[in-house]
This record gives structure tokens, C-alpha cells and sequence, in this order.
């Protein structure tokens, strides 16, 4: 069985031209999301579309982006279609993943995937070690700052303070505190 999903953005487009070619395509039952963006994970209409599709049916839509807007995104629903037995297939860039060259298409696609998600990867590592090499705090901002902390050591060791009350004068949790004086 052949199943549709159609999706536009706003509220003003119309969904004629994807569900005319939808039903030219053979599909038996076409599900759709209104005024809802690829990127949202919630779509009602997908959802429904999803579950609907077992082992031996196919998921037709009649371009990429109605699916979903990222390369992971797609990728992951396909491959979630894929192990559920279901097949898919995009009308307008040739799409169907029950022929071999639709898989081996579709398998260059996750592979682009993949690769887009390590230079992204790399990319954050090596920003990241480039702030720390000019001082830089990576992280979430200090609650203390080191002034504040020379201080609750100064307080502590004395035995003027407890740790407990150089949290309370600071407004930080006890074990804010320690992490803060350990490091």
C-alpha cells in the first residue's frame, strides 16, 4: 500500500499540488500537516502517516523537504522506516528506496549526513580548544568569581567560616562551594 503525507508551512499555501501528485503516485490514503514546519518534530499528520505504515507498504511524498528540513532528520525517519520493513520514496528527486539504486542513493545521502555531522563535531572541538588556549572558560558562566573564592578559602581555613556560611554569604550551593575551591 502506497501511503502520502503532504505538508506546507503556512497556513496560506495549499496542499493541491502535492496531493494531486500524491494520487497520481497510487497512493491509497494521504495524511497532512498544515501551517507546520519541517523542522518541528510534533507533526500530527506524519505521525499519523507512520503509524499507518507497516512491513511491505511504502511512504510517498512528493518532495524531500515535506519530510523533514535536515539531513539527520531524514535520515534518521528513513532509516526508522527502513528497519520497520516500510519503504519510501520522493517523487520529485527520484526517491524510492524498494529498488537498488534508491538505497544506494539513499545511503549516499546518510553518508553525507554523517560526514555533515562530523565537521560540525570537529569543527566545535577545535573552537572550543581555541577559546581555552586564550584563557577562555568554556562551559556554564563560574557562580563564583576568583576574588569570592580566595576569600571562602581565606574564611575556611581560618576557622572564621564554615563552608556552609560562605555558600549562604554568596548565594551558592554548599557543593557549588567545594567543586569551586577543589579546582
Amino acid at each position: 500500500m502506497n501511503i502520502g503525507y503532504a505538508r506546507v508551512s503556512t497556513d496560506e499555501q495549499n496542499l493541491e499540488l502535492q496531493l494531486h501528485a500524491l494520487m497520481e503516485a497510487g497512493c491509497d490514503s494521504v495524511f497532512e500537516d498544515h501551517g507546520v514546519s519541517g523542522a518541528a518534530i510534533d507533526r500530527l499528520g506524519l505521525t499519523e502517516a507512520l503509524a499507518r505504515a507497516g512491513k511491505g507498504d511504502v511512504l510517498v511524498v512528493w518532495k524531500l523537504d515535506r519530510l523533514g528540513r535536515s539531513l539527520p532528520h531524514l535520515v534518521e525517519t528513513i532509516n526508522g522506516l527502513r528497519e520497520r520493513g516500510v519503504g519510501f520514496r520522493s517523487l520529485q528527486e527520484q526517491i524510492d528506496t524498494t529498488s537498488a539504486g534508491g538505497r544506494f542513493y539513499f545511503h549516499m545521502l546518510a553518508s553525507l549526513a554523517e560526514f555533515e555531522r562530523e565537521l560540525i563535531s570537529e569543527r566545535t572541538k577545535a573552537g572550543m580548544a581555541s577559546a581555552r588556549r586564550r584563557g577562555k572558560h568554556i562551559g556554564r558562566p563560574r557562580k563564583l568569581t576568583p576574588q569570592q573564592l580566595d576569600h571562602a578559602r581565606d574564611m575556611v581555613r581560618s576557622g572564621k567560616e564554615t563552608r556552609a556560611g560562605m555558600a549562604a554569604m554568596f548565594g551558592v550551593d554548599v557543593a557549588t562551594l567545594r567543586r569551586a575551591m577543589r579546582g
